[in-house]
């Protein structure tokens, strides 16, 4: 079996990381626009990026690790790609720079940009430049217009399309996308939309609501994963903490007055808890490894361990204004599109007071329509199943995110999975065979030419 080192990597990919073809004539830059990406090989890099149509350098930040340089940028994006009058807003980007002959990682965070300059693992492995696309309508993206009106799918899809073509001009070569959770589901709606943009796509740990009606595989999921102990375990420990509901919200309350928070967007600290409570076997699987079921507080726990442990597994600041507030957006996209999953109750008879509370509605202002787009996730299962190329999907045997996830049918496209692996599960945790048949796809996609379509189809 061959043995792939990083350092082998990252040689095979220096030697055959080549522009595609089609792309490198269809997207043949303006005047000038080549002496920018000449400049970019070097030391101006600056001066290339300041010179892109509608880019800002915000700044330089002096935190790369040797042989790359960080910027974060900002690009005037259309509110709706479809209606120039529409107005503009400005997308938050971040550019790790290593040389402008090397691939380039398109990266999708679905949510805020992180400013922390790491590098993702198609990244390392081919020692490329990594652009990170923040999400519209999260963070510092957010168009200036009331409401979520133009915060769908195919928005954010002709954002990363617009972001592609654009700095190719200064990145000529093999284009590589990834995302994990949310931001893997981005990249795989960016490839629907616009599936040449990119050479191939790496997706960690992408949930795939095809049907928001039918909750049963994540319902399954739920009522299987582990083992029996472990979920008795943190079926008792969640009677236990509404139980004892008056002293947990107390102390959620008591929390909340000594940070300066509140609770009006889900309605009340009690509302919180219970949904708290809900989500927490959902989270503890997504997140928990086998030494966490040890620390599930069992019968004779005190209130404070009942509580910390919550807040431990669930995130308790999730639901308080501060936090929540910042995710609207997120609550928005599950309402209309993206879908949501359900949660095991039966257990819980009796003891929960706010029907309905952990559905989306509770984290979007009544103000805000939401309303429900039942023919947009089928069309990208549709896609996937039958058409998407490139794509290799990477899942943990432990996530519940993925109790219904992505089933590639297109060629050269499949699906990995970590056995006992969670909602963070890397290329870096799979079996020797499938990490280096991961690894090879990976170089041979950044090093193949293989584009058929202009980057204007």
């Amino acid at each position: 079996m061959t043995a792939w080192t990083r350092r082998r990597l990252l040689t095979s990919a220096a030697a055959t990381a080549l522009p595609a073809a089609g792309l490198a004539t269809a997207a043949a830059p303006p005047a000038g626009a080549a002496a920018a990406t000449a400049r970019a090989g070097g030391a101006d890099v600056a001066d290339a990026l300041r010179a892109l149509p509608a880019v800002r350098l915000i700044e330089e930040r002096q935190d790369a690790g040797p042989g790359y340089r960080h910027f974060v940028l900002g690009l005037r994006q259309p509110v709706d790609h479809t209606n120039p009058a529409a107005g503009t807003f400005e997308q938050r980007l971040t550019l790790l720079h290593t040389a402008a002959d090397r691939p380039t990682v398109l990266f999708s965070t679905g949510y805020h940009a992180v400013l922390t300059p790491r590098l993702t693992e198609p990244a390392v492995l081919l020692g490329a430049n990594q652009l990170q696309v923040e999400h519209r309508y999260f963070g510092a993206s957010r168009p200036a217009e009331p409401g979520y009106a133009h915060l769908t799918i195919r928005q954010a899809a002709d954002d990363h399309h617009r972001v592609v073509r654009l700095f190719r001009r200064i990145y000529p070569g093999a284009w590589i996308s990834t995302g994990a959770s949310k931001g893997g589901m981005a990249s795989v709606y960016h490839r629907r939309f616009h599936p040449h943009d990119v050479n191939g796509t790496v997706v960690y740990s992408a949930p795939n609501n095809a049907d928001d009606r039918d909750d049963r595989a994540y319902l399954r999921f739920l009522e299987t994963v582990g083992t029996p102990a472990a979920r008795e375990a943190l079926r008792t420990a969640q009677r236990a903490i509404l139980l004892r509901r008056a002293e947990m919200v107390a102390r959620y309350e008591a929390w909340a007055a000594a940070t300066d928070d509140t609770f009006r967007l889900v309605g009340g600290a009690d509302r919180a808890l219970e949904i708290a409570v809900l989500r927490a076997p959902f989270m503890f699987w997504q997140r928990g490894t086998p030494a966490d079921v040890a620390a599930i507080p069992g019968p004779g726990a005190t209130d404070g361990e009942l509580y910390t442990w919550l807040d431990d597994t669930a995130g308790l600041k999730l639901y308080a204004d501060t936090t929540a507030r910042n995710y609207i957006p997120y609550w928005y996209q599950i309402g209309t599109q993206l879908g949501y999953g359900g949660f095991p109750t039966a257990h819980l008879s009796g003891l929960l007071r706010h029907p309905g509370a952990a559905e989306p509605r509770s984290f979007v202002p009544r103000d805000v329509p939401l309303r429900f787009d039942r023919a947009a996730m089928p069309d990208i299962d549709r896609w996937v199943r039958r058409r998407g190329s490139r794509l290799l999907f990477l899942y943990g045997t432990q996530d519940p995110s993925v109790a219904e996830h992505f089933r590639p049918g297109g060629p050269d496209s499949r699906v990995l999975w970590v056995p006992g692996g969670n909602h963070g599960a890397d290329l870096a945790d799979l079996s020797p065979a499938d990490r280096t048949a991961a690894e090879d796809t990976l170089v041979r996609w950044a090093g193949q030419e293989y584009f058929t379509h202009t980057l204007g189809t």
